[in-house]
Protein backbone atom coordinates (compact mmCIF):
# COMPACT_ATOMS: atom_id res chain seq x y z
CA UNK A 1 0.00 0.00 0.00
CA UNK A 2 1.06 3.59 -0.47
CA UNK A 3 1.83 5.59 2.58
CA UNK A 4 1.93 9.14 3.26
CA UNK A 5 2.99 11.33 6.16
CA UNK A 6 2.85 15.15 6.18
CA UNK A 7 3.55 18.11 8.43
CA UNK A 8 2.94 21.55 7.81
CA UNK A 9 6.25 22.22 6.96
CA UNK A 10 7.04 19.25 4.52
CA UNK A 11 6.88 15.68 3.36
CA UNK A 12 7.79 13.47 5.83
CA UNK A 13 7.64 10.27 4.05
CA UNK A 14 5.88 9.68 1.18
CA UNK A 15 6.18 5.37 -0.75
CA UNK A 16 5.18 2.10 0.34
CA UNK A 17 4.91 0.58 3.48
CA UNK A 18 3.59 -3.04 4.45
CA UNK A 19 1.43 -1.91 7.57
CA UNK A 20 1.24 0.98 9.70
CA UNK A 21 0.80 1.77 13.43
CA UNK A 22 -0.95 4.83 14.64
CA UNK A 23 -1.75 6.36 17.92
CA UNK A 24 -5.71 6.75 17.40
CA UNK A 25 -7.50 8.91 19.99
CA UNK A 26 -9.38 6.15 21.61
CA UNK A 27 -6.20 3.40 21.01
CA UNK A 28 -3.63 2.22 18.74
CA UNK A 29 -4.24 0.43 15.78
CA UNK A 30 -2.91 -1.19 12.74
CA UNK A 31 -3.65 -0.66 8.79
CA UNK A 32 -2.63 -3.44 7.01
CA UNK A 33 -2.85 -3.40 2.87
CA UNK A 34 -6.81 -3.76 1.53
CA UNK A 35 -7.53 -1.96 4.85
CA UNK A 36 -11.27 -0.76 4.90
CA UNK A 37 -11.46 2.30 4.50
CA UNK A 38 -11.37 4.66 7.44
CA UNK A 39 -10.98 8.18 8.99
CA UNK A 40 -9.45 8.68 12.49
CA UNK A 41 -8.08 11.68 14.93
CA UNK A 42 -4.35 10.44 16.18
CA UNK A 43 -3.12 11.58 19.22
CA UNK A 44 0.85 11.93 20.96
CA UNK A 45 2.05 8.70 20.52
CA UNK A 46 3.82 6.38 18.34
CA UNK A 47 3.47 6.43 14.83
CA UNK A 48 5.47 3.11 13.28
CA UNK A 49 5.58 1.39 9.93
CA UNK A 50 7.06 -1.41 7.81
CA UNK A 51 9.25 -1.08 4.98
CA UNK A 52 9.94 -4.57 3.52
CA UNK A 53 10.45 -6.00 7.04
CA UNK A 54 12.18 -2.80 8.41
CA UNK A 55 10.19 -1.19 10.82
CA UNK A 56 10.49 3.05 11.16
CA UNK A 57 9.31 4.48 14.44
CA UNK A 58 8.53 8.31 14.83
CA UNK A 59 6.86 10.31 18.22
CA UNK A 60 4.22 12.41 16.66
CA UNK A 61 1.25 14.99 17.70
CA UNK A 62 -2.60 15.44 17.21
CA UNK A 63 -3.32 14.90 13.38
CA UNK A 64 -5.73 12.62 11.22
CA UNK A 65 -5.03 9.76 9.52
CA UNK A 66 -7.12 8.19 6.15
CA UNK A 67 -7.03 4.80 4.37
CA UNK A 68 -8.59 4.62 1.35
CA UNK A 69 -8.22 2.71 -1.97
CA UNK A 70 -4.78 0.86 -0.45
CA UNK A 71 -3.34 4.65 0.50
CA UNK A 72 -2.80 5.40 3.80
CA UNK A 73 -2.60 9.37 4.32
CA UNK A 74 -1.32 10.73 7.51
CA UNK A 75 -1.44 14.71 8.57
CA UNK A 76 0.92 15.29 11.94
CA UNK A 77 0.70 18.51 13.69
CA UNK A 78 4.55 18.12 14.40
CA UNK A 79 7.20 14.85 14.28
CA UNK A 80 9.80 15.17 17.13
Amino acid sequence: MKLEIFTPESVFYSGDADSVTLPGTLGSFQILNNHAPIISSLTKGMLSFSVNGDIRQVQVTNGLAEMHNNKVTVCIDEIY
